[in-house]
């Protein structure tokens, strides 16, 4: 019968670890639909328990290729959290600049690389560019200024060596600042393009309504630290991050799901989008209406669509942040050194894929005694499962093929993963 199925659908990847997604129905009747977490821990929390607070940063970035930066920052944030470090204006700048650069680089990646193919009817990038090269030549060279922008602040593109406690270990020149933001500023026509682009793709019609989390500020898109934030109007400060995630262990996945209020919540771009879309650059709302994307927004492939409003608002605010840099001059500061009294800290930021937690107990010998990361990827399993319970049954009347095809693109809009990379799906029927 059409409306019988079995899908089985095995990993064929570009991520580190397994995932797969098991539909069953009967009848027109869904009798299982889950997502499967088949990876091997990795357990970065045990290799930092007894490692001195300098390393955590060092260590911690390698969990995430492309969200190296962003787990830096969260595991920075914690350990001067802990130990009552302040920063100074030019660090904030800095680090709002490098995670600007990493949000580019990581959304192109995702929306052009991973997810444009589908709405080509190709399987990956490469032959996409036989058929549509401006548009790959278009990231590369996005890609390209991202990659640049992290490393001129980073020390490198990829699990930056200049960040630490307090401040940098190296700084840009002013004239790499000037360079880079003229580069930006270039790139405008590319994130007009862009837009042009993605407006044009027949999006899935498809809409589950569920809560959003997100970190907020009230003067600015929050990247880097913020209030835990949810559309259904609770708001807790990034300590209390256990009241928002309430982890917990489930047969099928070696990774935990989560849940707040209700059985799922979503992080990520859609989520910043809705929860902060009044603080987005003016050039990033524009867009969002060429997009025709607006709060709420319940569809969770617009999360790719959300992602493009973030790189036009990345590219601005970074353009913002080098003007400043440039007119204040760019100076050597000193670092802070460790007074030899421990405590505990949380750093929470908006990597890519959303909302991202760093909980560390720092010991009076500078030694991490506990620690605990949350990453985005796990706090969005339940919330796919959610969707693909509500998905399946309005797809399964038109076949094998469009069915493969909406389950796909669904994992593909959620951008999972550990090393920054998204699954790549290959669906047998059984």
């Amino acid at each position: 019968m059409a409306n019988t199925m079995k899908i089985d659908v095995h990993h064929v990847t570009r991520v580190e670890g397994h995932g797969n997604i098991v539909v069953n129905a009967k009848n027109g009747v869904l009798e299982e639909c889950r997502l499967d977490i088949v990876e091997t821990p990795r357990f970065f929390e045990a290799m930092l328990r007894g490692r001195p607070y300098t390393e955590a940063s060092h260590i911690t970035s390698r969990i995430c290729g492309i969200c190296s930066v962003g787990h830096a920052t969260a595991s920075l944030r914690a350990s001067e959290n802990a130990l009552g470090v302040e920063l100074s204006e030019q660090t904030w700048l800095l680090r709002k600049l490098i995670f600007f650069g990493e949000m580019l680089d990581s959304h192109v990646l995702h929306t052009y690389m991973l997810v444009a193919p589908d709405f080509f009817n190709v399987g990956s990038v490469i032959p996409l560019a036989g058929i549509a090269p401006e548009a790959v030549l278009r990231a590369l060279r996005i890609k390209k200024l991202a990659g640049d922008l992290c490393a001129i602040i980073g020390g490198r593109h990829t699990h930056p060596v200049a960040m630490t406690i307090g401040g940098f270990t190296h700084l840009p020149t002013v004239d790499e600042l000037k360079a880079i933001r003229q580069r930006l500023i270039d790139s405008r026509k590319d994130m007009d393009d862009t837009v042009a682009l993605f407006k044009t793709l027949p999006w899935l019609h498809f809409e589950r309504e569920t809560e959003y989390v997100a970190l907020s500020k009230p003067d600015e898109y929050a990247f880097i630290d913020g209030t835990i934030t949810s559309t259904d109007n609770v708001q807790y400060p990034a300590s209390d991050y256990r009241k928002v995630t309430n982890e917990r262990c489930v047969e099928h996945s070696s990774a935990k799901h989560t849940a707040h209020k209700r059985d799922s919540y979503m992080v990520g771009a859609l989520a910043r989008f809705n929860v902060n879309y009044q603080q987005l650059h003016p050039r990033a709302k524009e867009a969002a209406d060429a997009l025709g994307i607006k709060p709420i927004c319940s569809n969770p492939y617009y999360n790719s669509v959300a992602q493009v409003v973030e790189m036009v608002h990345s590219v601005e605010e970074s353009i913002k942040i080098c003007d400043e840099l440039i007119a204040r001059g760019v100076r050597e500061e000193t670092l802070p050194k460790f007074n030899g009294k421990g405590g505990e800290g949380v750093g929470a930021c908006e990597v890519p894929r959303g909302v991202l937690f760093h909980n560390y107990e720092i010991g009076d010998d500078g030694k991490i005694v506990n620690a605990n990361c949350i990453i985005p990827t796990g706090q969005n399993l339940a919330n796919i499962e959610a969707d693909m319970r509500e998905l399946v049954p309005q797809v399964l009347d038109r076949g094998e093929q469009q069915v493969t095809m909406a389950l796909e693109m669904l994992v593909r809009a959620y951008d999972p993963c550990i090393s920054c990379s998204v699954h790549f799906l290959d669906v047998k029927f059984v």
